[in-house]
């Protein structure tokens, strides 16, 4: 999921700086509001289980205090590596949803460049650096 997503910003990025002459922007809206709702619905799944990770490695530690075992500290272990990359993998799902409402908003203002739309986002500083602007 982590290629995917990166390589989906990607060339999201790279149509938005060099756009094909014949591009479509309501066609690239649609697909882009395809994305960002299976994305927003992998963020919301691993928020999930990240959380019953974060609890069930909670309730293991306070286990592990009340009643010492060396089983229990290698079940917290256990779920303290597995946690760590999951916080770390949500981070990243949440960042790159985030970039990928500031490209809708792009694309939006380059459909209808005389409508107000809001930019909630503050502009991601690699989409900054790359020269993508609503304006």
């Amino acid at each position: 999921m982590r290629e995917r997503i990166l390589a989906y910003l990607d060339w999201m990025n790279d149509i938005l700086i060099n756009p094909p002459k014949d591009l479509d922007y309501k066609k690239l809206l649609e697909r882009h509001m395809a994305e960002i709702k299976f994305f927003q619905h992998e963020r919301f799944i691993h928020l999930i289980v990240m959380f019953l990770f974060a609890i069930a490695t909670v309730i293991v530690l306070l286990v592990t205090v009340t009643n010492f075992q060396i089983s229990l500290v290698a079940l917290f272990l256990a779920l303290l590596v597995l946690l760590i990359p999951y916080i770390r993998h949500y981070f990243l799902l949440e960042n790159g949803v985030q970039k990928m409402y500031y490209q809708y908003d792009v694309i939006y203002k380059r459909i209808y460049p005389d409508q107000v739309a809001p930019t909630f986002l503050k502009i991601p500083k690699e989409l900054h650096m790359k020269g993508i602007n609503v304006d």
